[in-house]
């Protein structure tokens, strides 16, 4: 019955809640998905987590999870059947953290103005480009030893940034596909066109509070 499962408060299009969909999806648990209008956000929600931002998972116990690296977390040590984790590797675990911790905290901060170029006049908008573009530099050398960003197998570092390089992609398109990162590229179409990414992309109507639960996924 639904009322044993998570609650996850989500917005399709967010990229912090789409990794959050993709680790519970991959991980194989369910939940009880309630779609979010930003603009109008379910008091439900903001009793859980006043700061008003999604993801948010409120566990069965009632415990609430609202930063999205934690639902990845959570889902994935109840079951990661793909070692997105490398629990088995300490080593790993300092590059995955290193390379999500810049995403977050570096690479998110100059994407947002080189989304938003027109609310931060102070530099014309290829300046934040080529910020974030010590990022992507740095990407495309790992992908050019590897499959992924930390080595031949998929972790947790890859599920947690795509949908920032997917967003960054699609400010200009263009000049994100004749741009110099062939690997990367090639890296991000692999999951644009996956499976999994289809399964979380799955477009549901805003929650209200009659709606019959919806199941995720």
């Amino acid at each position: 019955m639904t009322r044993h499962l998570p609650i996850l408060y989500s917005f399709r299009r967010c990229p912090y809640a789409m990794r959050a969909r993709l680790a519970i999806a991959g991980s194989g648990l369910q939940v009880e998905l309630r779609e979010v209008v930003l603009k109008d956000k379910p008091a439900a929600m903001l009793e859980a987590s006043p700061k008003g931002t999604v993801p948010v998972l409120i566990r069965p116990e009632g415990r609430v999870i609202d930063e999205s690296r934690d639902i990845m977390r959570w889902a994935l040590r109840s079951n990661d059947p793909h070692n997105w984790l490398a629990a088995d590797n300490p080593d790993l675990l300092w590059q995955i953290e290193g390379l999500i911790q810049e995403n977050d905290f570096v690479f998110k901060q100059h994407l947002d103005r080189y989304k938003y170029a027109d609310r931060h006049p102070g530099h014309p908008q290829s300046y934040y480009r080529e910020q974030c573009e010590v990022t992507l530099v740095k990407l495309e050398r790992l992908l050019q030893q590897s499959a992924f960003l930390s080595g031949d197998s998929e972790s947790l570092a890859d599920i947690a940034i795509f949908p920032f390089i997917r967003q960054f992609a699609h400010v200009d398109r263009d000049w994100f596909y004749s741009a110099p990162y062939p690997k990367l590229q090639r890296w991000l179409d692999h999951y644009i066109e996956s499976e999994l990414f289809s399964q979380i992309m799955r477009k549901y109507s805003p929650w209200k509070d009659s709606d019959t639960p919806v199941i995720f996924p």
